[in-house]
């Protein structure tokens, strides 16, 4: 069983993030990139799929700038057999990741599509949903545990309740929560063997795929900041300003 991961080069989560001057979007202009935390966590549970000898080959594939070549070979360091960069400079939104990768998910015909539940940067969680209903696959989201049981995968997901048990017949599309698991650490032997694995570059015309952006961004721009709190001398004072000066009572 092929398993296909799909990653996606962000600005790293330690990073500070800057609003451009004009407010036209976020600067990344000598930001540090790494890849997706949750994509990580997709990758290495493909990975242990793997291991356990539920899947035989992990396919890593992202989607961007020639740059998205990085952190595809993060994905290999941590144990996917290839990788596929889908390349273009065009701005993209969920719609067209998920339309690109139904295109890879016809190609390559994988049992299982393993991807995080969202990006820390638009925080969309939308991608994983659209590309189930285009390639007409179930769907199991915010996954905590996974197993996989002969054609079907069990997963254990995360709801407002508690936890829901879902059974999903294979091919189908997982998206991963933090509970999930934790990635390992990448060690400089696998980062030099991930040099030497194949990766194949696409263009999304090559495809068939129009990623032109249906969205546009009218503006972007910072939080207010939060001003300085007040101490109250009692319950009284704490309830009068509540009421007149907050009026949330």
């Amino acid at each position: 069983m092929k398993v296909l991961v799909p990653v996606k080069r962000v600005v790293d989560y330690n990073v500070k993030v800057r609003v451009k001057s004009d407010g036209t979007g976020v600067d990344i202009a000598n930001v540090k990139m790494s890849m997706n935390p949750f994509d990580e966590i997709a990758v290495e549970e493909a990975v242990r799929l793997k291991e356990k000898g539920a899947a035989t080959e992990v396919i890593a594939v992202s989607c961007g700038v020639a740059q998205c070549q990085e952190t595809l070979r993060t994905a290999m360091a941590i144990g996917a057999d290839r990788a596929i960069l889908v390349e273009t400079n065009e701005e993209l939104q969920p719609l067209a990741v998920a339309k690109l990768l139904k295109a890879l998910v016809d190609k390559e015909q994988p049992g299982l599509v393993i991807l995080g539940k969202q990006a820390i940067d638009d925080d969309c969680n939308q991608t994983g949903q659209m590309l189930a209903a285009l390639a007409g696959l179930p769907q199991a989201t915010f996954a905590s545990k996974v197993e996989i049981d002969g054609g079907n995968a069990k997963v254990t997901r995360e709801v407002d309740g508690g936890l829901e048990t879902l059974s999903v017949a294979m091919p189908a599309v997982i998206t991963t929560d933090l509970r999930l698991n934790e990635p390992r650490y990448v060690t400089l032997p696998n980062i030099m063997k991930a040099k030497k694995k194949p990766l194949e570059t696409v263009k999304p015309e090559d495809l068939g795929v129009d990623v032109a952006p249906r969205i546009k961004t009218l503006k972007v721009s910072e939080p207010p900041k939060r001003g300085a709190g007040v101490k109250v001398a009692d319950v009284a004072a704490l309830v009068e300003k509540l009421k007149n000066e907050a009026k949330v009572i």
